[in-house]
């Protein structure tokens, strides 16, 4: 073990690039995304520190241009899911008994990695395979995944030095163990630096890995890799496997040996895992623990004083930034009929100039959807939308996907409060907004509680401090992230620390030590100096 008390460094929020015109970390990006674009990579599973080849392979294509490939990754039979777990626990002790500034600075080094030679890569990877603009791909895949590694480093050592209080006869401390037996992450397409930190923080505290991101991040997932293999992640720690998701969580859970999960993705497949662990329960060595943030129908709810250009900004950005694929996303907006006419004139505004495509082109604020199932129900409910005599498209609904999965960012105006897309998480670039009368307010804050099974974010504008705090006291279960005259979505690690509850998951916070907490089992170590010699007490007389 190591010999000191050693201070880590302080955490700080990576700077956000602009990638302004003539920037040489633009030049950089594109540089990157054209080579990467025009060439073809080959993505293995990565198991027990090596490159493992199946044979089978799936295309990886842009969302924006899917006739394109960029190139292939290979999918995990059973016996490579069966190795991984294999592995990962032959790994266990010696991760486990490295010393905790030892894996700290591992992370420390892939954030700088990140933060320097991978930072053109893991956006150009981010921007081709999942579709997103420079500005979002860099508060993502770079600058939110270094603040997760950082920020965990110190959250690690904050907890470590969490101790209970001693007396002068005993000493009483607590070490912070991780969890027996190894542990699943599974990760979402939408955000590289959650796809990252999953896997991460929970290796950051001494446990062992299988990793299976979604099909349609391999590529960022590659170079997330790239970088971890670089710092200095022993082999077996971190195992990485594609394909049938049904085939590698039966095998996963399967195992006497799992002990934990750490998933973000649907809502419906987190709750059929959360089942599928307990008919297993009798079938594990210890109770696994299970982290999950799932969905959300996040809202905008704008008071009559609110400032209507602000309005308009909030559901500009908060609905369709990444083509309104963030868990954040704003989908359901109330707006005062005082003010609707002034928002919805800017909001439309603000869509005209809206340019839309390839994110190659930095001038685009929209490109595509992440794959063709997305396209085709964003399509369904936006047909809908102009069939049904309760709701209006008042900007957008059209769509094409002959060359990339194109969804015009498209505003319904609705009459009914649980209209369909006002309840139904859509994850794409539709937002639904209801006008209610300005003496209302409280009445439409409950229909905001009331109308979703979701509770992940939501955002309240308004000038007038009594709305506020009406608002942020009927809202409170509402949203695990609450925003005041903000947009509901750009949680930043260390300052937002992000989740929600109801069937927006387990509100672990990633982001936060909370989090951490989850992937350590505490034992208390009491030390007695003078050991008693005589059972009797002295009540005993």
């Amino acid at each position: 073990m190591g010999k000191g008390f050693f201070n880590v460094p302080i955490a700080v929020n990576e700077p956000v690039k602009s990638y302004a015109p003539g920037s040489p970390e633009r030049e950089a990006v594109l540089q990157a995304y054209k080579a990467m674009f025009n060439s073809k990579v080959d993505v293995p599973l990565y198991i027990n520190g090596e490159d493992v080849t199946t044979g089978n392979t799936r295309q990886i294509s842009p969302p924006h241009d899917h006739k394109h490939s960029v190139g292939t990754y290979h999918l995990a039979e059973q016996n490579n899911v069966e190795d991984a777990i294999k592995t990962a626990l032959q790994a266990r002790d010696a991760w486990a008994n490295t010393p905790w500034e030892q894996r700290a600075a591992i992370f420390l080094k892939a954030a700088e990695l990140i933060a320097g030679p991978y930072r053109a890569k893991i956006n150009a990877a981010t921007m081709i395979a999942q579709s997103k603009t420079i500005h979002q791909a860099e508060i993502d895949s770079a600058c939110e995944l270094i603040d997760f590694l950082r920020f965990n480093v110190q959250f690690m050592s904050d907890i470590y030095m969490e101790q209970p209080e001693s007396t002068s006869d005993a000493w009483n401390r607590v070490e912070y163990r991780p969890l027996e037996g190894f542990t699943y992450a599974v990760t979402p397409f939408n955000f590289t630096a959650i796809a990252g930190n999953l896997p991460a923080c929970m290796a950051l505290m001494g446990n062992v890995v299988v990793w299976k991101p979604s099909d349609s991040q391999i590529y960022s997932a590659k170079v997330i890799m790239d970088v971890f293999k670089e710092a200095g992640v022993p082999a077996g720690v971190i195992n990485v496997v594609f394909g049938d998701p049904v085939m590698i969580t039966n095998t996963v859970l399967a195992s006497p040996d799992f002990s934990g999960l750490h998933f973000t993705g649907s809502t419906f497949v987190f709750k059929e895992l959360w089942k599928q662990i307990g008919q297993n329960i009798h079938n594990y060595k210890t109770y696994p623990r299970i982290v999950g943030e799932t969905g959300g129908k996040d809202f905008i709810v704008a008071h009559k004083t609110a400032n209507p250009k602000q309005v308009a900004t909030a559901i500009a950005r908060g609905a369709f930034e990444f083509q309104g694929q963030k868990c954040s996303a704003a989908s359901r907006v109330y707006v005062a009929k005082g003010i609707w006419e002034a928002v919805k004139n800017h909001l439309l505004t603000d869509l005209k100039s809206f340019k839309m495509g390839s994110p190659e082109d930095m001038s685009n604020f929209i490109t595509a959807v992440i794959h063709e199932g997305s396209f085709d129900k964003l399509a369904k409910y936006i047909d809908q939308a102009k069939a049904d005599d309760d709701a209006e498209i008042i900007a957008g609904g059209n769509y094409d996907k002959s060359k990339g999965y194109f969804i015009e960012p498209t505003v319904i105006v609705t009459k009914d409060p649980k209209y369909t897309t006002m309840c139904t998480e859509l994850f794409g670039p539709v937002v639904t907004i209801y006008v209610y009368e300005d003496d209302a307010y409280t009445e439409t804050l409950k229909l905001v509680d009331s109308t979703s099974e979701y509770a992940l974010t939501g955002a309240i504008l308004a000038a007038d401090r009594y709305a506020i705090v009406e608002a942020t006291k009927l809202l409170q279960n509402s949203a695990g992230n609450f925003y005041i005259n903000d947009k509901p979505t750009g949680a930043v690690v260390g300052q937002q620390p992000f989740g929600g509850a109801r069937a927006s998951g387990t509100n672990d916070k990633a982001g936060s030590a909370q989090n951490l907490l989850r992937w350590v089992s505490p034992r208390l170590i009491k030390e007695t100096f003078v050991t008693p010699t005589d059972y009797r007490y002295p009540f005993l007389g």
